[in-house]
């Protein structure tokens, strides 16, 4: 907290933002702006409710130091910037970007606000370090609906890959190492996107859909058709990464695509090795890479799903009710900032104190736990309770 208590103009919120992230790292069911001021001892939700909607204070310098944050303590020089989004179902239609549309998190189309994120992962762990609320047409359209979400005059749409060049480019430009980006089928197919990276000189794997279209030596074709030609001999097997079952293994293959452009480009293709069904990436890299390194980079995609289950499981990320676009930025901005907590505490505890070989290190819920059980001390005041 110390970290960016120059961000708040006032001592007062600065101590009410303090409260605020303990709340959000204690072991309350559900966290809003009542029951983290009851946890604080405050009579009313009044002052956390202040914090979020009229409190002077820069979220978007914020959201940079929880970047440093993130980068001081796990940088690596062979990081990855991993985009991804998510949808947070609500009710009524004065919520910023609210809407009815697809939610990757429920799984069919909801009434939901939809955020893309982006990712730091590194071998020593991965936290949410930007985010980005998404506006549909429907918002942007319509200024005085947005004018009483507190939504910036003059704000345009934007498209989800839009939003995540936006915040590649602050990660890049701010110094953040990383030797690659990720992300799925939206942001694969966006043009734009991988040509920003490649003048940052900037290697990607990202996902595309089976009907993609790259060039090979003999000429276009969809990806699909270039999987069904490779022999037999082209499958490796390789390990995507580890998750809390063990290793999850598939079949890899890669062809070179791009012949004549700088750089060095393939399509990468996996196949599950039950149910024989095929996924496609684009990956592209300045200097010559083994089919290894590529594998691993598409398989770090998914720390971003165990970063949003954490951050809504053990931060409330998604818990916000709010409607007002600076405060769904503000919250959603001290929920990353617990979230780092969590996995450089967890980080650290691993490099220092190694656990026995019959041990697993302790995970960010754990970590969680014990802060919640050791340093936080809730108001157990009867009077103040029910009150």
């Amino acid at each position: 907290m110390g970290r960016i208590a120059g961000r708040f103009a006032r001592v007062e919120p600065r101590r009410r933002a303090r409260a605020f992230v303990l709340g959000l790292l204690s072991g309350l069911r559900r966290k809003n702006c009542w029951t983290i001021a009851e946890q604080a001892g405050d009579v009313s939700p009044d002052g956390m409710q202040h914090l979020l909607a009229a409190a002077r204070w820069d979220a978007g310098a914020v959201r940079d130091d929880v970047r440093g944050y993130v980068i001081e303590q796990l940088g690596s020089a062979d990081g990855v910037l991993v985009v991804d989004e998510t949808g947070d179902v609500k009710k009524g239609s004065a919520s910023a970007g609210v809407q009815r549309q697809y939610s990757g998190t429920a799984g069919r189309v909801e009434n939901c606000q939809v955020a893309v994120f982006l990712s730091y992962a590194a071998p020593a762990g991965h936290a949410l370090i930007d985010r980005e609320l998404y506006l549909p047409r429907s918002w942007t359209d319509d200024p005085a609906r947005c004018a009483a979400a507190g939504i910036p005059a003059g704000t345009a749409f934007a498209t989800k890959p839009a939003l995540a060049r936006r915040m590649i480019g602050r990660a890049l430009d701010a110094g953040t190492p990383a030797a690659w980006v990720t992300a799925d089928e939206v942001y694969g197919a966006d043009p734009g996107l991988r040509a920003d990276l490649e003048r940052r000189q900037t290697g990607y794997v990202l996902a595309v859909a089976a009907s993609h279209q790259v060039t090979t030596a003999a000429g276009p074709c969809q990806v699909r058709a270039l999987a069904a030609r490779l022999p037999r001999r082209a499958w490796q097997r390789y390990s995507a990464g580890q998750g809390a079952k063990g290793h999850c293994y598939y079949d890899w293959a890669w062809a070179a695509i791009d012949p004549g452009k700088p750089g060095h480009r393939h399509l990468l293709i996996r196949r599950n090795r039950s149910t024989r069904e095929l996924a496609f990436y684009r990956c592209y890299s300045p200097r010559p890479v083994s089919l290894p390194a590529l594998v691993t980079v598409a398989g770090t995609r998914w720390t971003t799903e165990e970063n949003f289950q954490a951050g809504k499981g053990l931060a409330g990320l998604d818990e916000h009710q709010v409607r007002r676009w600076d405060s769904w930025y503000q919250w959603t901005t001290l929920a990353m900032l617990a979230l780092a907590f969590l996995t450089i505490t967890a980080a650290t505890e691993h490099a220092r104190h190694p656990p026995p070989d019959d041990q697993i290190p302790l995970t960010r819920n754990e970590i969680a736990a014990l802060f919640s059980t050791l340093i936080i001390n809730p108001v157990k005041d009867t009077p103040h309770r029910l009150h």
